[in-house]
């Protein structure tokens, strides 16, 4: 019994059983102990062995699995032998480059018959101007908004002018971005439209009477709020002029805004001779390529107050610049995230892609500002599709060098490679995706694929824990809805621009007349309605529910409104 004690206390699990011995089955046994201790005493423990083994596969794959968003190393390209990515891509369920459908719809815009030429409403002396606000895209959607309110009030609509103030701080004005002659012939029968208010003797008819009106202000709006004071001043200036229009119109108002959205306004000669260059020459890389607008700058990162893995130096930068915004919120960022309000990342976006089925060779041609990191931060993204192009490495130095300092220009020869790209990718639903989603599904539902990001941020994080078949199996799965198939987006939501529904047409239907498109849903805007690089947050006016109404004959003049922010700027 004391030896087999000793035995225990010496080494784990050898010990001998008790029994009845002889001497010389003792002498026996003894001999017996001895060598099974001398073994044990060589050997390390088999517990120890497995732990110390699967200890170290843990550490393993945890350097891939990502725990939390704030846990994930930045542009780390994680391919483990259960999540391999495979270079080439294919998805036999659907074409990945068209919508099967396209052909049943077209786009529709023309006036009814009940829609009277603009000889038979307008009213003299009635001038209407208009100071559009942020980026190229923010104030497309102002100058189509200002001819539709030019109509409802019987008025004659100014060239509108530019927003020069802004961050991106471009002089450019309405005649070097689009073709004036154009815009102002295409609308004759529609708006009386001049390119400055006339003068009589010299003299300009009347000083502007400048205002600015609620956001998505319907036409009752307009003629309770802006009528009056054009009636008794003659000429007004609507200022900071953007989503100043209800989503929600009789449908030969919607009309008249796809007919200046998708055909009046027409990019001068030069920008588009220099896009066409562009896209030729995408072509003759490829004849099918992707354009992808990345929106991964960093005021666009800064404003969304999300987190992308950057450690301290990515908080102080982003923080330094979210300054800018005094009246910011601070954002939990995995809220956030979960909320699907972050952009994807480069790596993430390229994860997509090819789990939908785009293999390496596809070339892409990415939209973008200054993408925050730069080409490390691309790098994930090339590592997946290494012919990655921008309009910067398409054109020669000479060849740029006429829009490199016009922000706007620049943002248009983005527009018209994207506009014309086999397939369009955004990332995330900005001012620019929404103007090109709307665009093309009235010409033919060209492929437009959005990311889920509200269910593909819960799928990436732990994307390593599964196998590629089962991440590509989830992704797929999560993007239908979501690949600008016809009748994605329900007429009623959405954003006008993004969703035309009252301009396309099905082949197989009767043109709808309801008067009733949209259901007004103004949840306030937020980084999504910025155009990249442009740094004014956009946010619900003060001046929406102040009380003024109908029987006010004149709204408060812009000089004494209280600004929607305070900049600083």
């Amino acid at each position: 019994m004391g030896l087999r004690r000793r035995g225990r206390n010496r080494v784990a699990r050898c010990w001998l059983p008790t029994m009845p011995v002889t001497t010389a089955a003792c002498g026996a046994s003894v001999m017996m102990l001895l060598v099974v201790l001398f073994h044990c005493l060589l050997s390390p423990p088999l517990e120890e062995e497995e732990h110390s083994f699967l200890h170290r596969a843990r550490i393993q794959r945890r350097s891939h699995l990502l725990l939390k968003p704030t846990e994930h190393p930045k542009n780390v390209v994680a391919d483990t032998e259960e999540f391999h990515v495979p270079s080439g891509g294919v998805n036999p369920s659907t074409d990945l480059w068209s919508s099967n459908l396209s052909k049943q719809f077209y786009g529709c815009s023309n006036a009814s018959r009940q829609f009277f030429r603009v000889g038979a409403v307008a009213e003299p002396n009635r001038y209407l101007m208009i100071a559009t606000s942020g980026g190229l895209n923010q104030q497309r959607t102002g100058i189509i908004d200002a001819v539709v309110a030019a109509r409802i009030l019987n008025a004659t609509l100014v060239i509108p002018e530019l927003d020069e103030q802004s961050f991106w701080k471009d002089a450019s004005n309405f005649s070097e971005i689009f073709d004036t002659d154009w815009f102002i012939s295409s609308l004759k029968y529609d708006v009386m439209i001049v390119k400055e208010v006339p003068k009589k003797g010299g003299r300009i008819v009347g000083a502007p009477y400048k205002m600015r009106v609620p956001r998505k202000c319907t036409p009752k709006c307009y003629q309770s709020r802006v009528l009056p004071a054009l009636m008794k001043k003659h000429v007004v200036q609507l200022t900071k002029y953007d989503y100043r229009l209800s989503n929600n119109l009789e449908p030969d108002l919607q009309k008249l805004r796809c007919r200046v959205n998708y055909h009046a306004l027409k990019f001068t000669d030069q920008i588009r001779q220099m896009g066409n260059i562009l896209v030729q020459r995408m072509r003759s890389k490829s004849s099918r390529f992707i354009a992808l607008h990345l929106r991964f700058e960093p005021d666009m990162l800064a404003f969304s107050g999300c987190y992308y893995g950057g450690g301290e130096k990515e908080r102080t930068e982003l923080g330094a610049i979210r300054k800018r915004w005094k009246t910011l919120h601070v954002n939990d960022p995995d809220k956030e995230r979960r909320h699907g309000k972050c952009p994807l990342t480069p790596e993430e976006v390229a994860l997509m892609l090819r789990a939908l089925g785009f293999g390496d060779e596809v070339h892409l041609y990415v939209a973008s500002g200054e993408i925050y990191g730069g080409e490390a931060t691309l790098a994930a993204l090339k590592a997946f599709f290494p012919n990655v192009h921008s309009k910067e490495a398409l054109l020669s130095r000479d060849e740029l060098a006429p829009f490199e300092p016009f922000s706007s220009r620049m943002a248009a020869l983005d527009f018209i490679v994207c506009d014309e790209s086999d397939v369009f990718v955004s990332n995330n639903n900005g001012n620019m995706a929404r103007m090109l989603a709307g665009r093309r599904r009235y010409f033919g539902h060209k492929r437009t694929i959005r990311p889920n990001a509200k269910k593909l941020s819960s799928l990436f994080p732990n994307r390593t824990s599964m196998t590629w078949d089962a991440f590509q199996s989830k992704v797929r799965a999560f993007q239908k809805g979501f690949m600008g198939e016809p009748g994605e987006v329900k007429a009623g939501h959405g954003e006008f621009h993004e969703n035309p529904v009252a301009c396309i047409c099905d082949k197989n239907k009767k043109p709808s007349k309801s008067a009733r498109d949209f259901q007004e849903n103004d949840d306030g805007l937020d980084w999504r309605d910025l155009d990249y690089g442009e740094i004014e947050p956009l946010g619900r006016s003060r001046s929406e529910g102040s009380g003024l109404d109908g029987d006010n004959l004149l709204a408060r003049p812009d000089e004494a409104e209280s600004d929607e922010f305070d900049f600083g700027w």
